[in-house]
């Protein structure tokens, strides 16, 4: 899907698509086609795919495209950064906006929360359209308007969830809402059985399987909805929709869901959209969009040197490595001491002076997640440390990894214009996520033998020898193929059978929580699934305050009731004031 943006931008510049801005609502759009004019089947369908083409956050701005990181489909900034597994990165002044937002003193005029608003509310409009003038369609049969009106209720659906996680109390946005001066009805509300209501009609229309790659399915919309489920919890409900996704589930393209045989290879643009991909933001790159199409979101996440030369931003934290400790006799996790002792680092150590790094047992994870001086860095060569590093004082050791491609793509998985324009998809949700919520659901409901059966599903994945970061044949020449020693002490283990039941419920929650920290860190959930745990102040306050010994600028600290939810734009509320100047959205509490 992704790779016709371009011709559905071009098109949808023609058309009547409306944005969240009330001004721009009240204005006809100069040269804009009248709706009955693209009230066709062939029109129809540009407009889904322009609902489509909004999942990576990306829209065109006057004077051309340019990345919104703002808006990045893998939530880096609002769900990782926040969420204690990455910091800002490079420089202290460099995108300040950011440092707001992960040391929680940002407010209501941070332009982030307003680009971010902007994506999602654009992407809910381009769905309504789909649904609005798809009616006026005289060439649409039946099942050519149940299948169009299902993915955009899916869409709108992904969109309003999207704005719930950040946000909360938010406007519901269907296609009969009128934008009219002094009758602008939007206002906060409870949300979820909106969304539910979306996903329940897309699950019961949409075909199980697709016929072209990166439309939603049966099973993307009973993911999404299980996932709603979850944030609300209503485990039992949840746990429904996940026994038959996980017993029956098909990929778009009629593929059994499963985990890959590799954990790296859902990062890698040459296995995407395999059999782990529930639902992906499409990316390509080289198709005459000048990196329109790419995974743009996270262009900034590239370590300073070596590679592209920018930009050092999301650099994982110390907090998030030591999570990947392993008991040296077990194998498993530890669940509560684990940040107690680091993971020894080159912090403030040159790249050209001696460096041994830690010989302690891992979890194989961390080292296709995190960037690790003297451990291989894909096929780049060994990673040299600072050298790398923008400003290791004030930014950390580690770099970021799960969005960077090997050395031997460059050309064919990243864009011409720019490196950092690659063709990785962004996993908006893959079977492991699928498993996980599965896992938890059974611990709250059902039974700690299958949750603990779901996390070893996992768990034996990571500790298959072929998916370790093993040494290269020449370090000096590290396109030249890799050996099959391990580049680290690697040692993981499934939990052993009854292990969750004889620990009992309080562990069990624990364990399936620590395993997607391990499984999906830097992909964006960990401040929300933190939220909806209920958890996140006391987390993110102990992580703070031991982070803030190394990272002086996060003296500040996570105030519960109020920074479970970010700051609605203000731009936002007062475009939302009536005849009577009054605006119709309220501020979230704190703010």
């Amino acid at each position: 899907m992704k790779r016709l943006k371009t011709l559905s931008i071009a098109f949808l510049t023609f058309t009547v698509i409306i944005s969240c801005y009330k001004s721009k609502l009240n204005q006809p759009v100069p040269g804009a086609l009248a709706e009955q004019e693209i009230a066709s089947k062939k029109g129809v369908d540009g407009l889904l795919i322009g609902a489509y083409s909004m999942l990576d956050g990306v829209s065109i701005a006057p004077g051309g495209f340019f990345p919104d990181w703002e808006a990045a489909p893998s939530n880096w900034v609002y769900g990782s950064i926040a969420g204690s597994e990455a910091y800002k990165g490079s420089i202290q002044g460099d995108q300040s906006q950011i440092t707001e937002i992960e040391t929680f003193t940002s407010n209501a005029g941070n332009f982030y929360f307003d680009l971010k608003w902007a994506a999602v509310y654009e992407g809910v409009q381009r769905a309504n359209s789909v649904l609005r003038i798809m009616r006026k369609a005289s060439d649409m049969t039946k099942a050519d308007t149940t299948e169009d009106g299902a993915e955009a209720r899916f869409l709108r659906a992904y969109y309003h969830f999207e704005a719930k996680k950040m946000w909360n109390k938010i406007p519901f946005v269907g296609e009969n809402v009128t934008y009219d001066a002094g009758n602008y009805h939007i206002v906060n509300t409870d949300t979820w059985q909106y969304i539910e209501n979306d996903l329940t009609y897309a699950m019961n229309s949409l075909p199980r399987t697709q016929t072209q790659i990166g439309r939603a399915n049966k099973y993307a919309a009973e993911a999404l909805l299980a996932k709603a489920f979850m944030f609300e919890h209503k485990f039992t409900e949840a746990k429904q929709l996940l026994d038959d996704l996980i017993t029956n589930g098909e990929t778009a393209g009629g593929a059994k869901y499963q985990l890959l045989e590799q954990f790296q290879f859902n990062f890698n643009a040459q296995y995407k959209n395999m059999a782990e991909s529930v639902f992906a933001c499409q990316a390509s790159v080289n198709d005459g969009s000048g990196g329109l199409n790419s995974e743009s979101g996270d262009a900034l996440n590239f370590p300073n040197g070596g590679i592209t030369g920018c930009c050092g931003f999301f650099p994982p934290s110390q907090y998030l490595v030591n999570h990947f400790k392993t008991d040296a006799s077990t194998g498993l996790p530890d669940l509560d001491t684990f940040n107690s002792q680091d993971v020894i680092s080159d912090q403030n150590i040159p790249s050209g002076s001696p460096f041994v790094p830690y010989a302690g047992t891992l979890d194989p994870r961390l080292d296709w997640t995190v960037g690790r001086r003297g451990i291989p860095y894909l096929d780049w060569g060994v990673n040299p440390g600072k050298d790398w590093v923008r400003d290791q004082t004030y930014s950390g050791p580690y770099l970021p990894e799960k969005n960077v491609f090997f050395s031997a793509q460059q050309g064919m998985y990243t864009d011409n214009s720019w490196n950092v324009f690659t063709a990785i998809n962004v996993n908006l949700i893959r079977f492991a996520d699928v498993l996980l919520w599965a896992a938890e659901a059974e611990v709250e409901v059902g039974s700690l033998d299958k949750a603990e059966t779901y996390v070893n599903m996992i768990r034996a994945r990571a500790a298959n020898p072929a998916g370790f970061v093993h040494t290269y044949v020449d370090p000096s020449k590290p396109s030249g193929g890799f050996t099959q020693t391990p580049a680290a002490n690697y040692f993981i283990k499934t939990y052993p059978p009854g292990y969750f039941a004889a620990q009992g419920q309080t562990y069990a929650r624990k364990a399936v929580r620590y395993e997607r920290m391990l499984e999906l860190a830097m992909e964006g959930h960990r401040f929300f699934d933190l939220v909806r745990w209920g958890i996140a102040a006391t987390e993110i306050n102990a992580y703070i305050s031991k982070e803030k010994i190394q990272r002086t600028y996060m003296g500040a600290q996570f105030t519960p009731n109020k920074n479970e939810y970010y700051p609605i734009p203000q731009t936002q509320i007062d475009l939302s004031a009536g005849k009577d100047g009054k605006p119709a959205m309220k501020q979230n509490p704190g703010y």
